[in-house]
């Protein structure tokens, strides 16, 4: 295990690429932001722009382009700034979660960036079944969210090509954000769906333990043939605005009503982030990043750290110690909750996610499991 010199990447990251010099992709492609013809790169969008407003397809429909969103920080700014900036007619789409996963911040935010003047799509797929597969997820790849991003991100594009909308909206290229597959070295998204956890689509876990494909209608994402048919474009936006970063985005979502966490779901040490203003509308995902951490051995927090040090909000040396402090954290109330929603004692909890640690990343001393290369 590594860590990038210049933030706190570990080269464990699913297709992760450090250079000789032991330095991250996103570190690397930091290198030169300011050397970024950012002009140009808005040139393209204007581009873009010209190109959505000739398609027929829009016609049918009237909107020029989709926006996934779940009411967050970046759903926020990437909606504003596609009909504020770009002059487009959007239509949000929302994959809603069920109501004992669904937090009253994460609908309230939504309600919230409806009302700033969006047409909105609210998909909620059948709930029983999609609790019983993010148990699935969690059981067979120690990764609940398993399921739930299949559905994320392939609802979206089937309603793209189901309204003959031509355009979709991502926020971060994950590339060049955190270094993972699914992105690319452009703004261009449409091979968002070959990432680690989306997997291509790949559903074939779920149908072997017995879920039939119309069981599953909004996991099924579209293939490579209908999209290409379809002539859909997928971006992601990020890429085209030098400003478009969790703490720029925190602050402009914030000015237009965004709700954070509050009391103790705002303690840092409980959630294991940074800020109250990231991963709102779901308290099981701080369970999910703590499996996350006995898998690659790291959390939320320095990712969004290594995010910080890159636009010069910290130091690598304090972001370190604020790492080392946060990074895995879940309150034990978190647990019980996710416990309990997927029907599952504490104990078995226990067993499953540590049957998923990564003994290549970890060791024990004593009684306490210790990073075989501490982040330093």
């Amino acid at each position: 295990m590594r860590w990038c010199k210049k933030c706190l990447e570990p080269d464990t990251r699913p297709d992760c690429r450090f250079n000789d010099e032991g330095i991250c992709l996103p570190c690397r492609n930091f290198e030169n932001f300011d050397k970024i013809d950012w002009d140009a790169r808005h040139r393209e969008l204007d581009e873009l722009v010209d190109w959505v407003k000739s398609r027929k397809q829009r016609r049918q429909s009237g909107y020029d382009a989709i926006i996934p969103v779940s009411g967050g920080k970046d759903s926020h700014c990437q909606a504003l700034y596609a009909r504020d900036k770009m002059g487009l007619r959007v239509l949000l789409v929302s994959l809603s979660y069920p109501p004992e996963q669904l937090t009253q911040r994460g609908a309230n935010n939504l309600e919230n960036l409806i009302s700033l003047g969006f047409d909105c799509f609210v998909i909620s797929p059948a709930p029983e079944i999609w609790r019983q597969l993010m148990k699935i997820g969690f059981t067979k790849f120690g990764n609940w969210c398993k399921s739930t991003e299949i559905a994320l991100y392939a609802c979206a594009p089937k309603v793209a090509v189901q309204y003959h909308i031509p355009l979709m909206i991502y926020g971060e290229n994950p590339a060049l954000s955190w270094g993972s597959s699914g992105g690319s070295l452009n703004g261009d998204a449409n091979r968002m769906k070959y990432s680690n956890t989306l997997d291509g689509g790949d559903i074939s876990a779920f149908l072997e333990a017995g879920y039939r494909p119309k069981d599953m209608y909004w996991h099924r994402y579209p293939s490579d043939k209908v999209i290409e048919r379809s002539n859909l474009r997928m971006i992601y936006l990020g890429y085209y605005i030098k400003d478009f970063d969790d703490i720029n985005n925190g602050r402009i979502a914030l000015e237009h009503g965004l709700e954070p966490r509050t009391g103790e779901d705002a303690i840092l040490e409980d959630i294991g982030q940074v800020t109250t203003y990231d991963a709102l509308d779901d308290d099981f995902v701080i369970v999910n990043q703590m499996v996350k951490r006995f898998k690659f051995g790291f959390g939320k927090a320095s990712e969004q750290l290594s995010g910080m040090i890159r636009a010069g909000e910290i130091t690598r040396e304090e972001a370190l110690d604020v790492a080392r402090r946060l990074d895995g954290k879940c309150a034990p109330r978190y647990i019980k909750s996710f416990c309990a929603y997927i029907g599952i004692s504490e104990e078995e909890f226990w067993e499953i996610a540590e049957s998923f640690r990564s003994l290549d990343v970890w060791k024990k001393q004593g009684n306490e499991w210790q990073l075989k290369v501490p982040m330093e």
